[in-house]
């Protein structure tokens, strides 16, 4: 438990209004203007956050690009840039209660749950650091003996990095950590629904006293600021998480410039439960997997197929568990479930709900206690007796909302399972080892679980499929994006050149 004495000096800390972070300076931004950050949980103003626009982006990346050219950041010996890397996670380290707390106040997000999403920030620069020191690696390809040609990786330039709301520090640091290892400089736009962690992830670097320009952190608005830095010509690349739709205007914006993008967006995944599953640990996953965050995340198991063998038992207990979670203030240990992020998007999600009765499911929710009456709250809720081509079934709600329908035998499943435009993620529960593996590689989706939940491996590539993403960051895999891939023809001896001209 966090004692009095610090929730005390975390809520002074919130109260302070949030500036921009340009060239190692907290700024205002230029034109003066805020925007009100609201507590989730209360739908009360918590403070108010620098409205950054695209005078600001201009300064932020004229800041960043100078840092590239002339700074020392990109030619700093490698040893001296990985300590950098290092420090900033000790200095995430020390801030984890903090940090969590914030994320929880202005996410709405359980704090159980936003303490385990912010330990594993730190572990994110500390793992980068040693990728780059491992596997920032190079290929040589002799030529007989006439040639060496080698390849090496170079920093691209000045790195974008457009953030969620739904696990803001976490995806911060995701992006961040790579994009600093590999030696470029960067231009951060959180999202605006969610600045408090984005706002410590600046102070925490500018303690690491990294050199001035090479991390920036411009709050405001996706229109504006989003925009101005998808098109700014001195913006090399843009690694964006978040909606579908968005992303597609993203790359749309970035043509022009030629911009490469990395694009993890929206997501439909299934999870698939068949007859011979584990049934506890079956459930203990779909439970888990749609209701934690508040089912406010891109990976979320939200299409239930279970086999028709084992529906009636599998729904029946869905219905207890679901019944059970225990939904409350987001600063409460015990909270499973807290408010959705706005009211914007909470009407969004109860929307869904309404469309769940109008398409002719039955939709089990729960009541939301008058003591909670001033939160986005939406209850758990199961979705029952649901088509595959239902738009509950199709489009992604993003809350916590589980369609569940029901097939006889594994080609259909298959079937069902790939027929959205999403491929994220996939779920196959079955103790039938060979079956996990036949179906985990035809569902269409740039990650598949068998036999377990969303345990991420920062060794693999993320990623996704169809409209769920473009390209694939994590691991020594972001290097692709991170960084350019150079070729040095070198010769050894005196190879043949044609002589064209000559006498």
């Amino acid at each position: 438990m966090v004692s009095t004495n610090k929730l005390a000096s975390y809520k002074h800390e919130t109260q302070q209004n949030i500036s921009l972070y340009i060239n190692g300076e907290f700024t205002p931004a230029i034109g003066g203007t805020t925007i009100k950050n609201m507590n989730p949980f209360t739908n009360e103003q918590i403070n108010e956050v620098a409205e950054g626009q695209s005078a600001d982006i201009n300064k932020a990346v004229a800041a960043a690009r100078e840092a590239f050219d002339h700074g020392p950041w990109k030619t700093m010996k490698l040893k001296k840039r990985m300590a950098y890397i290092y420090r900033i996670a000790d200095l995430i380290d020390e801030e984890i209660e903090e940090i969590a707390y914030l994320e929880s106040l202005d996410t709405g997000l359980p704090i159980s749950q936003t303490r385990n999403m912010v330990s594993r920030a730190s572990e994110n620069f500390r793992f980068y650091a040693r990728m780059v020191e491992s596997r920032l690696v190079g290929d040589a390809y002799q030529v007989d003996d006439e040639f060496i040609n080698y390849t090496i990786h170079a920093p691209v330039g000045v790195a974008g990095l457009i953030t969620p709301w739904n696990a803001p520090f976490m995806l911060e640091t995701w992006k961040v950590a790579p994009a600093l290892a590999t030696g470029n400089t960067v231009v951060l736009k959180p999202a605006e629904l969610s600045p408090l962690s984005a706002n410590l992830l600046a102070e925490v670097i500018h303690k690491a006293d990294l050199p001035k320009g090479v991390f920036n952190v411009v709050h405001g608005y996706g229109e504006t600021a989003g925009d101005a830095l998808v098109k700014h010509p001195d913006v090399q690349l843009i690694s964006f998480t978040g909606e579908t739709t968005t992303g597609s205007t993203i790359i749309k914006n970035s043509a022009d410039t030629l911009k490469s993008c990395s694009m993890e967006l929206g997501g439909k995944s299934p999870i698939i439960v068949f007859e011979d599953a584990d049934f506890e640990r079956a459930l203990d996953a779909c439970v888990w997997g749609i209701y934690s965050f508040n089912g406010e995340r891109c990976t979320a198991n939200s299409r239930l197929f279970v086999q028709e063998g084992i529906k009636d038992k599998f729904i029946d207990a869905l219905k207890i568990r679901v019944a059970n979670i225990k939904v409350g203030d987001p600063l409460e240990s015990d909270t499973e479930v807290g408010p959705l992020i706005d009211k914007g998007h909470y009407s969004k999600v109860k929307n869904y709900l309404e469309i769940a009765i109008e398409e002719g499911t039955e939709v089990v929710t729960g009541d939301i206690p008058i003591a909670l009456a001033k939160g986005n709250f939406v209850a758990p809720t199961l979705i029952l007796n649901a088509e595959n081509n239902m738009r509950v079934a199709q489009e992604e709600i993003f809350g916590p909302v589980l369609t569940v329908m029901t097939f006889e035998d594994e080609d259909e499943v298959i079937k069902l399972a790939n027929g959205v435009d999403y491929g994220l993620a996939g779920y196959v529960w079955t103790n039938d080892i060979k079956r996990g593996h036949r179906v985990a590689h035809k569902v269409e989706a740039g990650m598949l679980w068998v036999n377990a939940q969303n345990v991420r491996d920062l060794r693999t590539p993320f990623g996704g499929s169809k409209s769920s993403g473009i390209g694939r960051e994590g691991g020594h895999y972001g290097f692709d994006f991170y960084t350019e891939q150079k070729v040095i023809h070198v010769s050894i001896a005196d190879h043949h050149i044609q002589q064209f001209g000559k006498i």
